[in-house]
């Protein structure tokens, strides 16, 4: 398997490269980038990462959650990195359940980079869908 590269551009003296964690790890870890500390609450805020990528065209490349900040609370928002945008990557997060606040500080593990090929894919529109025994039922339709 050829390896892809994706270039990393470091924006402020205590940006960190994204780091897998193992060596059979998926994604890329993302530290938060802030002076100090930055207090989450149940409001959507933007944490920086000090970051900006050049992913080349073809990929995929997803900020995803962490299991174990998810596991305590604190979420973070699936999002997508267009291989045109070149800006700093932020990730939205704030806190769920009976969590009121969460402290993120610099250097802090905060969401994962995950990078996949794209599929060839091209759209058709058609009058009908070929049918199944599921049908349009969604969300639960299929459990118990």
């Amino acid at each position: 398997m050829e390896t892809v590269e994706l270039q990393v551009q470091l924006l402020r003296p205590s940006a960190r490269m994204p780091e897998r964690a193992s060596a059979a790890a998926t994604g890329f870890d993302l530290y938060a980038c802030v002076e100090g500390s930055l207090r989450l609450g149940p409001q959507p805020r933007m944490v920086p990462t000090g970051i900006a990528i050049e992913a080349p065209a073809g990929y995929d490349v997803q900020v995803r959650p962490r299991s174990g900040l998810s596991a305590k609370g604190v979420g973070v928002a699936l999002g997508t990195v267009d291989a045109d945008y070149r800006g700093e990557l932020l990730v939205t997060m704030w806190t769920f359940g009976q969590l009121a606040a969460h402290e993120v500080r610099d250097g802090d593990r905060i969401a994962q980079l995950v990078v996949a090929a794209l599929a060839p894919v091209s759209l058709r529109m058609v009058p009908q869908l070929t049918p199944t025994a599921r049908g349009g039922g969604g969300h639960g339709s299929t459990g118990r």
